[in-house]
């Protein structure tokens, strides 16, 4: 690969971070407008409410970028962009189409873009202790809490993936795809799915961010562009567990289009999951912190145990 081939893929990389993130979340204003008949979001801009985005950038622009006097002021600052980058690293190891259509390939893709996505963790840990608020702090430790119980469901789905397609490089994976793969995979998929939500805090998995209780978790005391920031770290999040749920379970690039249009057919998938997002957070209430926790170690975790063991046996059966 030359160095100018390297460049323009991390400029598409990054092009992708920038628009698709802020797509997601215009989509999201409007389709919980229809869902709960909102007519603020249709408003901005004349028709239907196409400006929405662009106000909501305005406004966090303009407000007053606040640092409490006893925080940790550089911990403090940093922790926005440390949630916000591990998308950005993640999104350069995932496959958009055939034919070398991904940012870098990584032999031992799978591990890479889990661990990165572990550490947007931080960022909130980083916010919630810096604060110097005890309910950020309690944001922040709820929110540890939650990825350390649904990390491991979903590093077990993953590797039932990884064990179908026998191999670790998600480009080799989906050439190695089958279509029957979808409903021997699917327990897996839900799996891996629903324990995305959970580590991204989206509904109802939000306890750590839980507004009528510690107000608004680890980022209680952020205003202004650093707000936005961690807002827009949960939209890439939304993206990168879509597009990993695309290419793991549901074929990524396949599908009726020829293999030029793959990318089409991928991103396609993807706004189809981020879709089922946005409509789990309208349609379902906030789970209590021993709820949200149970469903981890009493249904993900035996459910995606059960994946592994059926994807093992299967694997036998067949070689």
């Amino acid at each position: 690969m030359t160095f100018l081939e390297m460049l323009l893929r991390c400029v598409a990389a990054l092009a992708v971070f920038l628009v698709l993130p802020l797509v997601i979340g215009q989509t999201e204003h409007k389709v919980m407008a229809h869902m709960q008949g909102r007519l603020g979001p249709m408003y901005a801009g004349g028709f239907h409410g196409w400006a929405q985005l662009v106000a909501d950038g305005v406004k966090f622009v303009q407000k007053e970028d606040v640092v409490p006097a006893e925080a940790d002021r550089r911990v403090f600052q940093l922790a926005p962009a440390v949630a916000l980058l591990p998308y950005l690293v993640v999104l350069l190891a995932i496959p958009v189409g055939p034919n070398g259509f991904v940012g870098q390939a990584i032999d031992a893709g799978i591990f890479f873009v889990l661990a990165v996505m572990g550490i947007g963790v931080l960022g909130s840990l980083m916010a919630g202790w810096a604060s110097a608020n005890k309910f950020s702090l309690l944001g922040g430790l709820r929110t540890a809490a939650q990825l350390m119980a649904y990390e491991l469901p979903m590093l077990l789905a993953a590797a039932s993936a990884a064990m179908a397609a026998g191999t670790l490089s998600l480009p080799a994976m989906l050439e190695q795809f089958q279509w029957w793969w979808v409903p021997w995979q699917i327990v897996g998929a839900f799996v891996f799915f629903v324990a995305g939500l959970a580590e991204l805090q989206r509904p109802p998995f939000d306890m750590p961010v839980a507004d009528s209780e510690i107000i608004f978790g680890a980022y209680t005391e952020y205003t202004g562009i650093r707000f936005a920031f961690f807002l827009l770290s949960e939209y890439a999040g939304i993206l990168v567990v879509c597009a990993l749920t695309t290419v793991l379970f549901l074929g990524g690039w396949h599908g009726p289009l020829p293999d030029q249009l793959g990318w089409l057919w991928t991103l396609l998938k993807t706004f189809a999951l981020a879709l089922v997002v946005i409509w789990l957070r309208v349609t379902y209430p906030r789970l209590r912190e021993d709820q949200l926790m149970k469903f981890a170690w009493t249904v993900l975790i035996p459910l995606a145990l059960g994946q592994l063991a059926l994807t093992g046996i299967v694997k036998v059966a067949i070689s």
